[in-house]
C-alpha cells in the first residue's frame, strides 16, 4: 500500500510553518506551536487519530494566536488532503462522541471532497480560553475542514469548562478521521464512481 505521508511548509509575513503527517503512523506526536494550549489540543487530535505528526511554528503570538491557529490549521488540512489523494478503499465517514469530564462533544465528518463546516452551540464555550478568544478554535476547525476538502460537524453538546469542550472536539476529531481515513474497502465509496478533489 502507498504510504500517505505529507509534508507542508508555509512562510508568510504572520507564519513560518514546517509540518509532516503521516496518517498511518502510530501516534508519534511533537507539536510546537509557541503556544501551549494549541500544543495540547493538537497532541490530542492527532494520538487520538493515531497519526504521527511533527509541526514546528513561528507566529505572530505578539499580536495574538489567530493567525498561528488559522495557519496551522490550513496546513494540518493540506497534509491531509495530500494523504488521502487516492481515496479508493477509504471508508469515507467518521464519526465519535466523547466525554471529558461534565463535557460532550459529538464529531461527524465526511472525506468527500465538499469542504463544509457546520460548528454548533460554541456559545458554550466561554468567551477566552487560555488567554486567548475562543473564537480562534471555530477558525482552526474551519480552515482544516477546507483546507483537506472535508465535510465536518462539530456539535458541542453540553459542558462548562472551555478546555474541556474543545478537548472533547479534539479527539473526536482524531477518532472520526481514523476511522474515515482507515481502508477497509476495495473500491472507492461512492455510487456516482468518483469524489471531488
Amino acid at each position: 500500500m502507498t504510504q500517505r505521508m505529507a509534508t507542508i511548509q508555509r512562510d508568510t509575513n504572520e507564519t513560518r510553518i514546517a509540518l509532516t503527517l503521516d496518517i498511518d503512523g502510530s501516534g508519534k506526536v511533537d507539536v510546537k506551536s509557541g503556544w501551549g494550549f494549541a500544543d495540547h489540543m493538537l497532541t490530542l487530535l492527532a494520538f487520538w487519530g493515531g497519526f504521527d505528526l511533527s509541526l514546528t511554528c513561528e507566529g505572530d503570538l505578539h499580536v495574538d494566536a489567530h493567525h498561528t491557529l488559522e495557519d496551522i490549521g490550513l496546513c494540518l488540512g493540506q497534509a491531509l488532503n495530500q494523504c488521502l489523494a487516492d481515496k479508493t478503499g477509504i471508508n469515507r465517514v467518521g464519526f465519535a462522541k466523547v466525554p471529558m469530564d461534565e463535557s460532550m462533544t459529538e464529531v461527524n465528518i465526511d472525506i468527500s471532497g465538499r469542504p463544509y463546516l457546520v460548528y454548533r452551540n460554541d456559545d458554550l464555550l466561554p468567551p477566552v480560553i487560555a488567554g486567548d478568544e475562543s473564537d480562534l478554535w471555530r477558525e482552526f476547525f474551519k480552515s482544516v475542514a477546507y483546507a483537506a476538502r472535508i465535510n465536518m460537524h462539530i456539535s458541542y453538546l453540553y459542558g462548562k469548562n472551555g478546555h474541556h469542550l474543545l478537548e472533547s472536539a479534539c479527539k473526536g476529531l482524531g477518532l472520526a478521521l481514523r476511522m474515515a481515513a482507515s481502508r477497509d474497502r476495495a473500491q472507492l465509496l461512492s455510487t456516482k464512481g468518483s469524489l471531488d478533489s
